[in-house]
């Protein structure tokens, strides 16, 4: 079983570098990202991002989003009380339906 975390493979974590490998590395890169950070800066001056229909789409779901509460508490009182009082049932087949979902989620 393996389970990708955001892009990562398994050739990509804990690899194993000789302190070599390290060295060579990084004066490989290191020049070439000063010079494309300077490239960078001067290109930077002048330009304008916009965003696309998406983008903006999704800030405007975000900020409704932030808009309700994180949780429901006439949900949970209800709940409370019928813990309390006994009447709370569980539909087994729908908890294990439910189950099988999230399982087939993570697992695939």
């Amino acid at each position: 079983m393996s389970v990708d975390l955001n892009g990562i493979g398994p050739g990509q974590v804990n690899t194993q570098r000789t302190t070599a490998d390290k060295s060579a590395g990084t004066q490989n890169t290191q020049p070439a990202t000063n010079e494309q950070a300077k490239t960078q800066a001067q290109g930077a001056r002048g330009e304008n991002v916009s965003l696309s229909n998406q983008a903006k789409n999704l800030k405007q779901l975000e900020q409704k989003l932030g808009d309700y509460p994180e949780m429901d508490d006439d949900r949970i009182e209800q709940i409370r009380s019928a813990l309390e009082n006994g009447t709370y049932k569980i539909d087994a087949e729908k908890l294990a339906q439910k189950m099988l979902e999230m399982d087939e989620s993570i697992f695939g």
